[in-house]
């Protein structure tokens, strides 16, 4: 988790709200979460970054939308 909040620049609820269908903050986009242990979750590195990227990608063309407008 602090790995993935430090990446991702986000809270630890903000992460988890994220992962959940039932919450406001639901990004059907962003990485499941593996259970580990019945205790413990983690994520894949790459798909965090993946995600990241498409975040990049789609900042990026907003902007160039603005841009020739």
């Amino acid at each position: 988790m602090p790995e993935v909040m430090r990446m991702t620049a986000l809270s630890r609820s903000a992460i988890y709200g994220k992962a959940d269908p039932k919450s406001h903050l639901y990004d059907p986009d962003f990485p499941r979460l593996i259970k580990l242990t019945a205790k413990s979750s983690g994520w894949v590195e790459s798909e965090i970054n993946e995600w990241l990227l498409k975040r990049i990608e789609q900042r990026n063309q907003q902007h160039n939308q603005r841009k020739a407008a």
